[in-house]
């Protein structure tokens, strides 16, 4: 059995490779250069071909989380990556980047599970929460408490909680919707403020890790006079939906909750009951008027949602939560970005159509029409693109190339996305266009003609011919050289002779009119 599992793996990572997708996984945390997966290897790529192909990494995010190793084709960390701040609140992690074989003009992308350690111990946003009960308080009454939080995900996650201290008060669980234990903090036998005006107790969370992380919080409770209104809250959950492009101060809701009761007892205070880290550090809470404001830009490719549990607590300790629910809206705010990730650096002008010359990464952090892009190059040019993966483009020879027409393509393609407005990015591309031997030499004249003085020396000039030729180099070089001819009875060749350079025709000999009085070669 255990060599059909590995078999089986085996297969599945060959069949992956052959669809030029890789799958690896890497712990949290793990030092600089640790190793992630033999990319080489599972390309099947021998190291010698390796050194010859030129295989290089291309990451789709801002940072360079993986590095190639371009000797053993191993792909590493390139830096240390700590999973809870790249992927906040997110069951699976996944980076994903693309491997480019240069001689190949291929792109295999590769996914790599970022798996969880047992880094981070729960935590409660206060260390210690004063809370205030009348003393008329019915013993089976609850009070929602302040859950831990722990970025850490599965087993290493919050578990349980524990309360100690005192046997006037215990404590329940609950299940939220999504799963979450919301801890409540029951009155089990009825209090007295004369007897005790104040009860200690710790509230006590753990998580599933090995060894197991707790994390606590110290309660104190404050036994009231009789406070026989809680506040009230206009709505059990205020939902609002925000562009991300809001102005920093801007009032986003007024949350309002009344109590009816006079004096201390009917004044309300708002405070977070439940509110994240990154969430504390975007929303101002009013805590009298219940204004809930911007104090920091919202960006909707970090998060498009966060969700507020708000507190109105009247003077005598009863209180009253709501739940705000804010949607962040994409604003087309990000150009697509164009790179030019691979390019030949000459083209044969007999390249066929269908060649590809460069390939091209494109991308945009926004969302919808705004983040979907399109490519185009400016002008009319023997050239098209075409989609090669999610976010790469084949750039393709369309149409036949002559250099003697054209020697070199300057050109500019662009990436627009689909916004109102749209926003655009350019990238410049120069492909030079190299020769091939397609130009026959062709002579400035077809017959050339010319009339010689007998008697004349020999090695004396007789005429010129010229040729051109289009082609290039070695190509367009053009040389000279007598191909026979006729002067009645006997041959032309011994009367004269051609400079191979320059084109330059001599007498070889001195001409007699009675003799010979014209020949052709």
């Amino acid at each position: 059995q255990r060599k059909r599992a590995l078999l089986w793996c085996v297969l599945v990572a060959a069949w992956e490779a052959a669809w030029g997708q890789l799958r690896y996984s890497v712990a949290e945390e793990m030092p600089k250069g640790s190793f992630v997966g033999d990319v080489a290897k599972d390309l099947g790529l021998e190291l010698p071909a390796l050194r010859e192909r030129d295989l290089s990494i291309l990451d789709r995010g801002r940072t360079q989380y993986f590095a190639l190793h371009g000797k053993t084709g191993h792909l590493v960390t390139a830096e240390r990556i700590d999973r809870e701040q790249l992927c906040e609140s997110v069951q699976r992690c996944v980076l994903r980047c693309e491997v480019i074989v240069e001689g190949e003009m291929q792109v295999y992308g590769i996914e790599v599970e970022i798996t969880d350690i047992n880094d981070n111990a729960p935590s409660f946003r206060e260390a210690e929460t004063e809370l205030r009960m009348s003393e008329t308080t019915a013993p089976g009454s609850r009070f929602p408490l302040a859950r831990a939080r722990d970025p850490d995900s599965g087993r290493n996650s919050l578990q349980s909680y524990e309360l100690s201290g005192d046997e006037h008060f215990s404590l329940a669980v609950q299940a939220g919707p999504g799963g979450e234990q919301r801890p409540e903090l029951v009155l089990a036998k009825a209090l007295d403020r004369e007897e005790a005006a104040f009860h200690e107790l710790v509230l006590r969370a753990s998580d599933g890790g090995e060894p197991a992380r707790t994390g606590t919080a110290r309660i104190r409770v404050a036994v009231l006079d009789a406070n026989d209104n809680a506040p009230v809250f206009s709505q059990a959950e205020y939902t609002l939906r925000v562009p991300e492009d809001v102005p920093v101060g801007s009032t986003l809701v007024t949350v309002t909750a009344t109590d009816a009761d006079e004096g201390i007892y009917g004044h309300v205070k708002y405070s977070f009951h439940t509110v994240s880290a990154k969430a504390s550090q975007i929303f101002y809470l009013d805590t009298e008027m219940g204004g809930i404001t911007l104090v920091r830009s919202l960006d909707f490719e970090e998060g498009d949602s966060h969700e507020l549990e708000v507190q109105a607590e009247d003077g005598g300790g009863l209180f009253d939560t709501a739940k705000v629910a804010i949607t962040v809206t994409d604003v087309n705010d990000n150009a697509p970005e164009l790179t030019v990730s691979s390019a030949l650096s000459a083209i044969s002008e007999d390249a066929p159509p269908g060649t590809v010359v460069a390939l091209l990464h494109v991308q945009d952090r926004d969302s919808g029409a705004n983040g979907e892009v399109r490519c185009s190059i400016d002008g009319d040019l023997p050239f098209r693109l075409e989609p090669s993966s999610e976010n790469t483009y084949k750039l393709i020879i369309a149409s036949t190339l002559d250099r003697e027409k054209v020697s070199a393509y300057n050109m500019t393609i662009t990436a627009r996305d689909r916004g109102s407005p749209a926003l655009s990015n350019r990238a410049a591309l120069v492909l030079e266009v190299s020769d091939v031997n397609d130009n026959a030499p062709v002579f400035e004249e077809a017959a050339y003609s010319a009339y010689v003085a007998e008697n004349n020396a020999a090695g004396a000039p007789v005429l010129r011919v010229r040729a051109r030729d289009a082609d290039a180099g070695a190509n367009g070089r053009v040389s000279y050289w007598l191909a026979g001819g006729s002067a009645g009875a006997a041959g032309a060749a011994p009367y004269v002779s051609v400079e191979a350079r320059s084109g330059a025709v001599y007498a070889q000999r001195s001409f007699d009119y009675e003799q010979c009085r014209e020949f052709a070669v």
